[in-house]
Order: structure tokens, then sequence, then C-alpha cells
């Protein structure tokens, strides 16, 4: 019996020395950078299989995927005049390039009737968005690679914004995402392009403009600055050529209608005040003056170092050429633009359902900036994704997501200066 037992335990020994390193190769998985990739791969393979599950499996609800298409059809049939293109759920409010996309999937779809077919495009849809994300993750190297599972897998909400509801704001968020991976390879250009027509879908796109502007202008000086943004202005222009020259005021009232009234019913945020609070204008401008005011705390004290040296970074006598400019960390310039994002969602008059996907994936981002643990930041994504999840919401439902925003907005008060400069004389 005795010499049975010596072969039992080798085998025993055996396994669990071959146990070490595989629970070493997952924790590298989890943890290294450097196998990020890998991580990346199985999630998207993993999102695939899961997003056609959901078109397969769970209902389809309509809620303005029909009334797009009625928006487009009257554009496809030649009307041009922003105050004739409706649907059943009232005019049409976005700007050009939401016509021209969703007017081709009006074509590839039977005239918007094969649903089918359009939700399994905003699979890729779904696919493309999680890898320019990844990929922005992947270049700033300023989470754990763990955290892609988390922004990957986790959230119904999104999925459901993507492929079962087929909004235009994930398709919006897709193109910025594209955009800054243009930034981050420091292609302006066309980086430009793509950020004045993620614009052109929906202009929620506008809250990350005022950090935009200064990575303009830190990375490339005032006179470049102007060029990127006459990029950005004749991409809005050209878009909108068709519209403006029919009806230019209509146009520009409707599809970049600042001063949209929202229902009370559909807030996510704001289900703590009543009715007429909501409703009241003088409470609306109070929150767009907050956020002005956290703009300018951050733009003065954490991405530059005063008043004279945002002043600086106008100054036509600067030389900004390759060996005197003053340049971003690939972090530094992430960690501004989705902090200006962030900052418009705060302080937002109301926030719908589908808005969830403005900021989602920057979550993870903005939460591995501030000085906090890893536990507490887990934690504040897990209430986030359940105030979220609350239909209809609820006051407790908007206060934690509230106290989960100010978190957030203290932790990033408390971090470092954002820009680096390389600059001799600094």
């Amino acid at each position: 019996m005795s010499g049975l037992k010596v072969p039992n335990q080798a085998r025993k020994q055996s396994a669990r020395e071959a146990q070490v390193p595989l629970l070493g190769f997952i924790l590298n998985c989890l943890t290294n950078g450097s196998y990020s990739w890998l991580l990346c791969s199985v999630l998207l393979i993993g999102e695939v299989v899961l997003n056609i599950v959901i078109v397969n499996y769970v209902k389809y609800t309509e809620i303005d995927w029909k009334a797009y298409m009625q928006e487009v059809e009257g554009f496809i049939n030649g009307t041009h005049d922003y105050l004739e293109l409706k649907g059943d759920t009232g005019p049409l409010v976005y700007p050009a390039g939401f016509v021209y996309l969703y007017s081709a999937l009006y074509f590839v779809t039977n005239h918007g009737l094969n649903i089918k077919l359009a939700q399994y495009i905003f699979c890729v849809f779904y696919i493309i968005n999680l890898l320019l994300v990844m990929r922005i993750y992947r270049i700033s190297s300023n989470c754990p690679p763990y955290v892609f599972i988390f922004m990957s897998c986790t959230s119904y909400r999104i999925h459901s914004i993507f492929v079962l509801r087929l909004f235009n704001d994930p398709l919006a968020m897709m193109i910025f995402y594209a955009s800054l991976n243009l930034f981050l390879d420091r292609k302006w250009a066309l980086g430009s392009l793509f950020y004045s027509l993620s614009v052109g879908v929906k202009m929620n796109i506008f809250l990350f403009a005022p950090a935009l502007f200064l990575v303009y202008l830190m990375e490339n000086g005032i006179f470049s600055t102007v060029k990127y943004l006459t990029i950005c202005f004749l991409v809005q222009l050209g878009l909108g050529l068709p519209f403006l020259l029919e009806n230019p005021v209509s146009y520009l009232m409707k599809s970049f209608e600042f001063n949209r009234q929202f229902f009370y019913v559909w807030t996510v945020n704001w289900r703590l005040v009543p009715e007429e609070i909501f409703l009241n204008k003088y409470f609306q401008l109070s929150l767009l003056l907050l956020q002005l005011i956290f703009l300018m705390i951050f733009a003065f004290k954490k991405w530059s170092c005063g008043f004279k040296d945002l002043i600086s970074l106008i100054d036509p006598r600067v030389n900004w050429n390759k060996n005197n400019t003053r340049k971003l960390t690939d972090q530094g310039m992430v960690l501004m633009l989705f902090t200006s994002n962030f900052l418009g969602i705060c302080f937002s008059r109301t926030l719908h359902y589908q808005f969830y996907v403005w900021y989602y994936h920057t979550l993870p981002f903005l939460l591995w900036s501030v000085p906090i643990n890893s536990p507490t930041r887990l934690l504040i994504l897990g209430l986030i994704e359940m105030s979220w999840n609350t239909y209809p919401s609820t006051v407790l439902s908007s206060a934690t997501l509230h106290v989960m925003h100010l978190v957030i907005l203290v932790g990033l008060l408390f971090t470092p200066l954002i820009r680096r400069s390389v600059n001799k004389s600094d």
C-alpha cells in the first residue's frame, strides 16, 4: 500500500506546481499592462457572443428608432427645412450628422423595418466603441487591466442603449473616441475632423470642448489652434449646408437647441427635487453657472499654473516649434477631456437613461486618477450602476448618483496638476 502512495503524492505535488505558473499568468493578465492585449482580446470575443445572445433572446423595446426613421425619411424625400422634419416623438433636434448617419441606416435596414439587422449593426458599433476605448486606456496606462472586465461586461444599461434601443448617443461617443485616439497619436487635423463629426451626431460632445481648446493650445500654440478650430467649423458648415441654404434659422435653432425643455418623468439625476423646481429656469441657470465655475477652477488650478500661464498659451510671440512645446502626457490629455465632460454630467439639468453612455467608459479612468483605494473605486462604480439601473428613478437613486459624483469631483480636485512642461525655460 505504501508503494502506491508515493506516485499519488508526486502527482499532487506536480499538480500544485503546475497551478502556480497558471495562477501567476492569470494574475499578470489582470494586473500587468503588458498582458492587457490578451485580456482585451478575450473580453472582445466574449462581448461578440454576449451581444448576439442579447439580440436574439432579449426583447427589443421601441423608443426612438421609429421616430428617427420618420425624421430622416423627410430629408430623403427632399425636405431640408428642420422645422418640417418630425417624428412620433416630436421635431428633429439633432445636428445634420445624425441625419446622414441614420439615413444610411434607413436604406440598409429596408426603410428601418428590418430592426434585427439594425441591432446587429449596432453590435458592430458596440465592439468598435469598446476597441477604441480599450486603446485609449492602454495608451494612457492609467488603470490596471482588470478594469476592462468591469467596463465591458457588467453594465446591462450600456448594452441596452446600443443593441436594444439603437440610440444615437453611443454613435456620437464612438466617433468621439475615434477622435481621441487620433489626438493621442498627435494627428490633430484628422482628430479635429472626427471630433466635429461626433458633434454633428449629438451636441453633448460639446462638453469636451473646454478641455480640448486648452489641449490644442498646450500642444500646438495659438496659430495651430485656430487652424484646428477652423477644421471643426468647416465640417459643421459642410454637414449643415443643405439645411442652412434652405432655412438657416430653423437649422441652428433646432439642431443645437440649447434651451430645449426636458420631461421630469425621464430624469435620472433630479428626482430628488419637485417638478416645479426641475422646470424652473433659474434652477437650470444655476446649474450652468456651477459648471462654468468648476471649469474655471480646473482650468486655473488643475490644468495650468494660473491666469498668467493660461494667457501665455495664446501669446503669438511664443515659439511653438517641436523643441519648445508644452507637451501633455497621454494620461494628462485624457484626464482633461474626461474631466471636462464629467463636470457637464455633474451639473446637467437632466440625465436621461441613454445619457449614461456619455460618461460610462470614462468613469474607471477618472476613479483611478483620484487618491482612493481600489475597493472604494469599485464600490462607487457599483453604486453608480445601481442608480442608472433603477427605473423609474427614485429620490434615493438620484441622491446616490449625486453623492458618487461629488466623491469623484472632490477626488479630482486633489489630483496633481495635469500639464507636464518640456519647455527648457520652465
